[in-house]
C-alpha cells in the first residue's frame, strides 16, 4: 500500500461537477489500495473575489485580515470534496491547514511552513478515511494561534510539505495542462509535453514565468527528495516526473527556514577572456560564440553587461587547456568587429590565466533577499575583489583572483554553515542518466533591470548595494558586472546591472539612488521595458553550440541581446519586452522543442 499525497489546483475544483470528477478520480486511486491525503485550492476565481470585496471595503486592508477572508476560500472546497467522497461510499474527512497541524511563521500573507504535527492525519489514516487539507494556509508557531497564508502558490507547498512530512511515496499536482511543458502554451501552442524534468531544471523554469509549478514546492521537494508528479486534472495521460537528486539527511524541522545554501564550491582549471568595445548590434554574439562552438569549445559562464554608447563587452570562460583555440578565436574576429559600420573604438581581447570561480548553490535561494549580499560581504570583508558575477535561481558564481581561492572557499563555508567534507557526498549523487541540452525556454516580461554607472572597483561595493535591497525586501535576479574598466578620479570604477520584479523597480531606484551619495557612483537607471529569455536544460555541459545556437535564434529575428548570463544549466538574454514572444517562438522553434499536438488549457 502506497502513501499518495494529491493536490488540485482551483480550475480543476471550480465547480460542483468538477468537484464530483475530482472525486471519482481519488476514489479510483483509493480503490487501488492507496492511502491518500488530499490538498485543494479555493474554487475557481474565489480567491480572486474575495480580494475585490476587500478592495471594495478598504484601499489597503489589514494583512491579517485579509488571511482570515482568503483562508475560507479553502474551507468551502474541502468540505464539498468530502462530501462529494462520501455520496460515493468514501469515508473522507476535511481539514483546515490549523486542524491539520501546518505551522508557520507568524507572517501574514507570504509566511514560511516551519514544520508539520502528522499525528490527526495518520489518525485519520489509520482508520481509512481520505483525509481533504486546505491548501494556502497554516496557523502561526504563536501564543495567539493566528491564521496565516502562504502566499502565491501556496497550495503546492502545502501538498509537497505534507508529503515530505508525511514521507509519503510521491506526491501528485493534478492541474490544468497535461504536464510541464516545453514552454508556456499560451504563447507557443506547438509547445510539447516533457516526460521528465530535473528539479534544478524545474526552480529555473518555474521562476521565469513557467506557473505550472511554485518554487518554493519544488524546492521542497528537491531538499527532501520527495517523488514529485504533474499531472492532468482531464486525463489519464502520464504528466511529467519532476526528478530529485539523493537528499542529504535534513531535519523537518523549520522546513522553509533552513538552510538556503547547501553547496560551496571553486573551480580553479578556468581562464578568462573578454571582448572589449564591441559593436552593440544583432548577431555579435551569434558569430563569436557559433565560431567557438565550431572549434568544439565548452563555455563556462558568459557574460554582457549594460551597453556604453554604441558598444558592449562580451566575457566568457573555459578552462585553460582550451584557452589557445578560444583564444585565436576572439582574436581572429575581433578585427571584422572594428571595421563594422556602427564601430566606434577598437575592439579589443583580453586574457586572464589567473582567475578561479567560486560558487554557492542551493534551492532555498529562490526569493530569499540577501543571499548573494552575504556572498559579496564575505568576500568583500577578506578583501577578496570580485571580477565577474553570474547568478540563477541555485546558484550565484563569482570569478575572483586564483590566489584567493582557498580563502574564499574556507571563509563562505563558514559563512553559510557548509560542511566541507560532505561537498564530496553532494557530488556524487547527481542526477542519474542522460539530459538534453535544453529542456525548456521561458520568458519573463515582469522584470525590470537596473544600470549603476562607474561602481568604484573595490572590494565591497557589491555587498553594499545588494545588502541594502536586501534590507528594503527587494529580491534580485541575474546580477551582471561590466568587464570594463573606467577611471574617475584616479579610482578604476565598472558599471553594474541588474534585474528586479518590476513592482519593485522604483523602490529600487530610491535606494541605490541614496546609498549613491556614500559611495560615489555615477547615474543610477531603471527600465521596465525589458524581457529575460532563457533555456535551460541540465545536459548543457559537454554540449558546445547550446549558447550559439541560442544567440543565432535571435539574431536570424534582428533582436538585440542587451545582457548575457549564464549557469551551468541556464542561459539568459535580456531584450526587448516588445521582442520577447517573438525571441520565444524562434528559440523554441532553434531547439526543436515543438511538439505535434497543440495544447488546449481550460478556460
Amino acid at each position: 500500500m502506497a502513501l499518495v499525497v494529491q493536490k488540485y489546483g482551483g480550475t480543476s475544483v471550480g465547480s460542483v461537477e468538477r468537484i464530483q470528477a475530482v472525486a471519482d478520480r481519488i476514489c479510483k486511486t483509493a480503490r487501488e489500495g492507496n492511502s491518500l491525503v488530499v490538498v485543494v485550492s479555493a474554487m475557481g476565481k474565489t480567491t480572486d473575489t474575495l480580494v475585490k470585496l476587500a478592495k471594495e471595503i478598504s484601499n489597503n486592508p489589514c494583512r491579517r485580515e485579509m488571511d482570515m477572508l482568503l483562508s475560507t476560500g479553502e474551507q468551502v472546497t474541502i468540505a464539498l470534496l468530502s462530501m462529494a467522497l462520501q455520496e460515493l461510499g468514501q469515508p473522507a474527512i476535511s481539514l483546515t491547514g490549523a486542524q491539520v497541524g501546518i505551522v508557520t511563521e507568524a507572517e501574514h500573507s507570504r509566511a514560511r511552513i516551519l514544520q508539520i504535527c502528522t499525528d490527526r492525519i495518520e489518525s485519520h489514516l489509520n482508520k481509512g478515511e481520505i483525509v481533504v487539507v486546505a491548501g494556502f494556509q497554516g496557523v502561526s508557531n504563536t501564543a495567539n494561534l493566528e491564521f496565516t497564508t502562504l502566499g502565491r502558490g501556496g497550495s503546492d507547498t502545502s501538498a509537497v510539505a505534507l508529503a515530505a512530512s508525511l514521507k509519503a511515496d510521491r506526491c501528485e499536482i493534478y492541474t490544468d495542462v497535461p504536464g510541464i511543458l516545453t514552454t508556456d502554451p499560451r504563447l507557443v501552442p506547438s509547445a510539447q509535453l516533457m516526460s521528465e524534468i530535473t528539479a534544478d531544471e524545474m526552480l529555473e523554469l518555474a521562476s521565469l514565468g513557467a506557473k505550472v509549478l511554485h518554487p518554493r514546492a519544488v524546492e521542497i521537494a528537491r531538499n527532501y527528495g520527495m517523488p514529485l508528479i504533474v499531472l492532468s486534472s482531464w486525463s489519464d495521460r502520464p504528466g511529467t516526473k519532476v526528478v530529485s537528486r539523493l537528499p542529504q539527511p535534513r531535519s523537518l524541522q523549520g522546513m522553509e527556514i533552513a538552510k538556503a545554501v547547501d553547496g560551496v564550491e571553486i573551480d580553479r582549471d578556468q581562464a578568462k577572456i573578454a571582448l572589449l568595445r564591441v559593436p552593440d548590434f544583432p548577431g555579435v554574439a551569434a558569430s563569436l560564440f557559433g565560431e567557438i562552438s565550431n572549434q568544439n569549445i565548452d563555455v563556462d559562464l558568459i557574460i554582457q553587461s549594460i551597453h556604453e554608447g554604441n558598444t558592449n563587452d562580451i566575457a566568457f570562460t573555459v578552462v585553460n587547456r582550451v584557452l589557445q583555440p578560444a583564444e585565436a578565436v576572439a582574436e581572429a574576429i575581433a578585427p571584422s568587429l572594428r571595421t563594422h559600420p556602427t564601430a566606434v573604438d577598437e575592439a579589443e581581447v583580453i586574457v586572464d590565466r589567473k582567475i578561479a570561480k567560486v560558487t554557492i548553490s542551493g534551492a532555498g535561494m529562490i526569493g530569499r533577499p540577501g543571499i548573494a549580499a552575504k556572498m559579496f560581504k564575505t568576500l568583500a570583508d577578506a578583501q577578496i575583489n570580485i571580477q565577474m558575477i553570474s547568478t540563477s535561481e541555485v546558484k550565484v558564481s563569482c570569478v575572483i583572483d586564483e590566489a584567493d581561492c582557498d580563502r574564499a572557499l574556507h571563509l563562505l563555508s563558514l559563512a553559510f554553515d557548509i560542511d566541507l567534507s560532505s561537498q564530496k557526498e553532494i557530488t556524487k549523487s547527481q542526477y542519474q542518466g542522460k539530459h538534453p541540452p535544453v529542456r525548456g525556454v521561458a520568458l519573463d516580461t515582469n522584470q525590470a533591470r537596473i544600470a549603476i554607472r562607474h561602481v568604484p572597483d573595490t572590494p565591497g561595493m557589491a555587498a553594499q548595494i545588494f545588502l541594502l535591497l536586501a534590507k528594503k525586501n527587494i529580491s534580485v535576479d541575474a546580477i551582471i558586472q561590466s568587464q570594463r574598466c573606467h577611471v574617475i578620479n584616479d579610482v578604476p570604477t565598472r558599471d553594474i546591472a541588474f534585474t528586479v520584479n518590476q513592482n519593485d523597480a522604483d523602490l529600487a531606484c530610491r535606494a541605490i539612488a541614496e546609498l549613491n551619495e556614500k559611495i560615489g557612483c555615477g547615474q543610477v537607471s531603471g527600465d521596465t521595458a525589458i524581457a529575460k529569455l532563457s533555456v535551460v536544460g541540465a545536459g548543457m555541459l559537454g554540449h558546445p553550440g547550446v549558447a550559439a545556437k541560442f544567440f543565432a535564434a535571435l539574431s536570424q529575428e534582428q533582436i538585440n541581446i542587451q545582457m548575457i548570463t549564464t549557469s551551468e544549466i541556464k542561459i539568459s538574454c535580456v531584450i526587448s519586452e516588445a521582442e520577447g514572444v517573438k525571441g520565444l517562438k524562434a528559440v523554441h522553434e532553434a531547439f526543436n522543442l515543438s511538439g505535434k499536438e497543440r495544447i488546449n488549457i481550460p478556460a
